[in-house]
């Protein structure tokens, strides 16, 4: 029996549902993909033709007899020509969905039959035609899986293309067939020493090889009355195999050479039997049973799968893309009517805003950063009281803040009980009617608290969104998360702004009118996105969220993959928390209401869905890069790189930001944006499997120092890291 602790590590080594589920999806819609590649003929197809080669090793009765080529068997290799009087029509290179109907039409009002030559690709994409073809006594014969010149094949390619073919076969119609027509063949005396060992060999497989003694050259489409010519018999009255095409594009004038030519030569006494029942021999169909049936059924079936999910994939791909240009599209626009409203000469949100706020600083072992962010406050230009609650840190933090000795500044401490309780007991022991809200890491300009509280000038403002900045931007992935934060973060809410629904408050910068937090019940712990949260019940009560441009703050961005998963997975999670529980506001009238028919699904949209979807854009581009049409798949995602671009640059400009971070956007949108993928998939997969995520604390490193206005500040943490220790 095993002991406690190796049943503990059997449990730690078993992988979580959150991370089983998302690899399971990526490797189901992987399999999907490259199935829909293999039967499309874009993996594992060999387009190369032979040129013709000398025949001296092919018996000069082959080359002289029948179109019909029996190898079957020990004994010599006989030939077969078709009795005065008939023609099997053949068609090649179906089934197709558009002409193979049309063509079965013709020859079910003419009362004649044919043979069709099908491919495996295309009888798994289409069975129901296959069937179709069976049930109204056509023959069907093998054309090889994906169209290939078998004399470049091995004898295990050949057994393979056969294999499959009959596979495909199986699953659409429950039949094998004894017929086979090589690809790029034409008449018997075009066999060479290329050719004929595949057609020894073959035949020594159970096939007879039909080629042709008439052909329509329907495929160049030279015209419906060059096809009829063609296609009737040189001799008349003699008997023979027509080649024509129900696939591999327009078929219209095979279709209209078919009105002329079977009525032409019925008229001339041809009938149009099948090949076996021309040349008076048993069926080439058997019927399959058991496994070689079962197996050919889900072969069919993945294909079906496989199509629709990429149909499906496409469907929601033009969606996403719709959605992304949707939203550059308003975003754009909706920004530079904000900044030109705000930027006006004589814009003033209403009477200005000189009276004392308090500023609470909520804190949970911030023992590098709490130094920098309240001396930041301090040195401020407006009246502030500032309140720092200690949520039961280990590290000392409020013994930091007292040791400090700053005018204004008071530490409440409590047992660690989560930021919104933090948040709420600041709001207890706040003298001021409006509360500045910031996290622990982040350091404030001096003019920030200013520009912060001034459009509560307009006594209909409730909450306002501040300029949430990277500090720590001189790595790649601080680089990567200013570029986010600037474009995604920054424009969004000028563009939120202006359509009166702003989605987040952001926790590092944000104030609100005190009673305005009373009326909606403070801050809530009913989701881990209490900032989305608020905000959102702010609009239900009928109060205006904006947006100041100016009130800069500079928060230290995660510096590790890890550490950016956890905030991103509980920012995600938080998000879709929120969503659900104001959903009520989707029914609801007054402010409520159109927050809920306005707001929430512009957020869903474009904070949820679209980027759920987004990843289509990279499966296509790997999809196109890998099988194909290439140039275009670049060409496609270089002109969706160039819009963001164009965005980033704007953003960065109204920003007054320098543009030289934007060098990294093109690996950002390969690598950091495929992370934000898997993370909003697991988020997914977290609220639907009703999974809890619990706060996840993240490691700082006090690597954002006190800023000077309209500058980067300086990484100045680590040397009070020193002086504190």
């Amino acid at each position: 029996m095993r002991s406690p602790r190796a049943r503990g590590r059997t449990r730690r080594r078993r992988l979580p549902m959150r991370h089983l589920l998302p690899l399971t999806f990526l490797v189901a819609l992987l399999a999907m993909l490259m199935l829909r590649g293999y039967v499309h003929s874009e993996i594992l197809a060999d387009h190369r033709v032979r040129s013709a080669a000398p025949s001296g090793e092919v018996p000069e009765r082959i080359l002289s007899g029948g179109p019909v080529l029996d190898a079957r068997g020990e004994g010599r290799p006989v030939s077969h020509r078709i009795p005065d009087r008939k023609v099997v029509l053949t068609f090649d290179d179906g089934p197709d969905p558009v002409w193979t109907p049309r063509i079965l039409d013709r020859l079910k009002q003419q009362r004649a039959h044919a043979v069709f030559f099908v491919t495996g690709t295309m009888a798994a994409r289409y069975p129901e035609l296959v069937r179709r073809i069976v049930a109204e006594g056509h023959e069907v014969g093998l054309h090889t899986f994906n169209h290939p010149d078998l004399s470049y094949r091995s004898r295990s390619g050949i057994d393979w293309q056969l294999t499959q073919n009959q596979l495909a076969l199986a699953g659409a119609a429950g039949i094998r067939t004894s017929l086979f027509r090589p690809p790029y063949s034409a008449t018997a005396d075009a066999l060479d020493d290329r050719s004929w060992p595949v057609t020894r060999y073959i035949g020594s497989r159970g096939y007879i090889s039909a080629f042709i003694d008439t052909d329509s050259e329907d495929w160049a489409r030279p015209g419906v009355a060059a096809i009829v010519r063609n296609a009737l018999p040189a001799k008349r009255g003699a008997g023979a195999v027509v080649l024509l095409h129900d696939s591999g594009g327009d078929r219209s004038q095979t279709l209209a050479a078919l009105d002329r030519i079977i009525p032409e030569l019925k008229d001339r006494g041809y009938t149009f039997p099948t090949l076996t029942r021309a040349l008076k021999a048993p069926s080439a169909h058997t019927p399959v049973t058991g496994a070689e049936l079962w197996k050919g059924k889900a072969f069919v079936l993945a294909v079906e799968l496989s199509e629709d999910t990429t149909d499906t994939l496409a469907v929601l791909l033009a969606v996403v893309g719709f959605l992304v240009f949707l939203r550059f599209g308003l975003m754009l626009v909706l920004s530079w009517a904000h900044a030109r409203k705000v930027r006006r000469r004589r814009f003033r949100w209403g009477p200005p805003v000189t009276e004392p706020v308090t500023v609470l600083v909520p804190a949970y072992n911030e023992a590098k950063c709490i130094t920098n962010t309240v001396r930041s406050l301090v040195a401020g230009d407006h009246p502030v009281e500032i309140i720092v609650i200690d949520d039961g840190s280990a590290d000392g933090t409020a013994d930091i803040v007292d040791g400090l000795g700053l005018p204004g500044v008071r530490v409440v401490r409590q047992r660690n009980a989560g930021k919104p309780a933090a948040l709420n007991n600041g709001i207890a022991h706040a003298s001021h009617a409006i509360v500045v809200m910031m996290d622990g890491d982040t350091v404030f300009e001096e003019s920030t608290v200013r520009e912060l509280v001034q459009p509560f000038g307009d006594p209909r403002v409730g909450a306002v969104a501040g300029n949430a900045k990277v500090g720590n931007r001189d790595t790649l992935i601080g680089a990567w998360q200013h570029i986010e934060y600037v474009m995604g973060f920054n424009l969004d809410r000028r563009m939120y702004d202006v359509l009166r629904c702003m989605p987040t408050i952001p926790g590092a910068v944000g104030a609100f009118r005190r009673d305005a937090l009373e009326r909606v019940g403070g801050m809530s712990e009913d989701t881990l996105a209490e900032d989305t949260d608020i905000t959102m019940a702010l609009h239900r009560d009928g109060w205006r969220v904006v947006y100041a441009e100016k009130a800069r703050a500079w928060t230290e961005a995660p510096e590790t993959v890890q550490q950016l998963w956890s905030q991103r997975y509980r920012w995600c999670y938080g998000t879709m928390q929120a969503i659900w529980k104001h959903r009520r506001a989707l029914v609801e009238s007054g402010p409520s209401g159109r927050f809920g028919r306005v707001g929430l699904p512009l957020v869903s949209l474009f904070m949820v869905l679209a980027p759920l979807l987004a990843p289509l854009i990279d499966v296509f581009l790997a999809y196109g890069l890998i099988f194909g049409p290439t140039g275009k798949t670049v060409l496609a995602w270089l002109g969706v790189l160039a819009v963001q671009a164009v965005c980033a640059a704007y953003a960065f400009r109204l920003d007054g930001e320098k543009k030289t971070h934007l060098v990294s956007l093109p690996l950002q949108q390969i690598l950091y944006r495929q992370l934000m993928y898997v993370v909003l998939l697991q988020s997914w997969i977290t609220a639907l499997s009703g999974g809890r995520l619990r706060w996840q604390k993240l490691r700082r490193t006090g690597a954002v120092g006190a800023p000077v206005t309209g500058t980067v500040p300086r990484a100045t943490g680590v040397l009070e890291k020193e002086r504190i220790g």
